[in-house]
């Protein structure tokens, strides 16, 4: 077994031994942050566990095979260790791949954005479908979501949502679904039948502490208006909306969804420090592009990521050039094989460049 392998069943088993004295002692702050480096690796932990078992089953077998002379029993242990030598070596090859390939932000929380793009409020209401649709996703990963900004529009559809999913390795599940997403199908409204094709826009940032990306007051000017369009008592009716414009890039932020300007503040802040923070990533990548090329597959808003054709209930990725023929599991957030597949393809991708 790989030594990178055994290294994380040690530091696995350390944390849980940590985390058993922090408990005894009733110490919070540690337990807090064990618990977190224990969430981060315990992804990896169950086939790391597999492949242990695998392993000693191997060498327990080619072991008892030196000493042995009956010939059925023989038999038996070289039928066994044809049979697990050929899993331990897959699983370990992909194991390796999975903690080769991963990204320092993977394990970090998000903050999700979708904008209607072209296709008027045929665009709206796709952009209505995806957010619902990653809300069920993270649902059914037991990640907990916050609706932080909302703009609506008609029929049910959204200008733009912007939201924050908190989980163990939520950034380096969805980051992948950074892009352009397109729908083709017959609208609602549309009496001839004919299929349209409208878009959405999706980014995914890495959600950062509040520390970790220092924001100069001065840099940052404010503005506070009331807030528009549908909402609860008190929000149309005061001027709790705020809008933060960051000089030096450029960047603009609005918040209203809260009553308190002080809470719209603050959500805004969050979402312009990510915002500040992925820049200087891409920065960082484009400085290595002539090695990888990671900003072009992971961070390329304006590429044509994803189609999501209805009469053949088809979703298509134009990355990877492959097809799923379940679109309407898909859109009710059954997105772990796609995601998983597409995360695999292009990091391998990316690492043969």
């Amino acid at each position: 077994m790989h030594q990178k392998i055994k290294d994380l069943l040690e530091k696995y088993q350390s944390l849980n031994q940590k985390l058993n004295e922090a408990s005894s002692r009733g110490d919070s702050s540690s337990i807090q942050s064990i618990g977190k480096e224990l969430g981060e690796i315990s992804g990896y932990f169950d086939k790391a566990n597999t492949l242990k078992k695998l392993d000693s089953e191997i060498e327990e077998a080619t072991t008892l095979l030196e000493t042995e002379t009956d010939k059925a029993t023989i038999d038996y242990y070289n039928e066994l260790i044809s049979a697990d030598q050929p899993l331990l070596n897959e699983l370990e090859d992909s194991l390796l791949k999975d903690l080769e390939l991963q990204d320092p932000n993977d394990k970090r929380n998000c903050i999700i954005e979708i904008r209607a793009g072209t296709g008027g409020e045929e665009a709206a209401l796709f952009a209505s479908e995806l957010y619902r649709m990653y809300l069920r996703f993270a649902e059914k990963k037991g990640w907990q979501t916050e609706q932080l900004s909302m703009s609506e529009a008609g029929q049910g559809g959204i200008k733009e949502v912007i939201a924050s999913i908190k989980g163990n390795g939520v950034y380096g599940k969805l980051r992948f679904e950074n892009g352009v997403h397109r729908v083709q199908r017959v609208p609602a409204t549309e009496s001839a039948g004919r299929i349209h094709t409208s878009s959405a826009s999706v980014v995914v940032l890495p959600e950062v502490e509040d520390h970790e990306v220092d924001v100069n007051p001065d840099d940052i000017k404010i503005d506070v208006y009331r807030a528009g369009g549908p909402g609860g008592q008190g929000v149309n009716t005061t001027d709790s909306a705020v809008r933060l414009t960051h000089i030096p890039t450029g960047l603009v932020v609005s918040c209203q969804d809260e009553r308190s300007q002080l809470k719209n503040k603050h959500r805004a802040l969050s979402i312009l420090k990510s915002r500040l923070f992925e820049l200087e990533q891409l920065k960082e990548q484009e400085a290595l592009s002539s090695q990888r090329k990671t900003a072009i597959k992971t961070g390329d808003r304006s590429e044509k990521i994803k189609t999501y054709n209805f009469p053949q209930s088809r979703m298509t990725d134009h990355r990877i050039k492959e097809s799923w023929f379940n679109l309407s599991e898909i859109l009710e957030g059954d997105l772990e094989e796609i995601i998983e597949t597409t995360r695999l393809k292009l990091l391998s991708e990316n690492e043969t460049e």
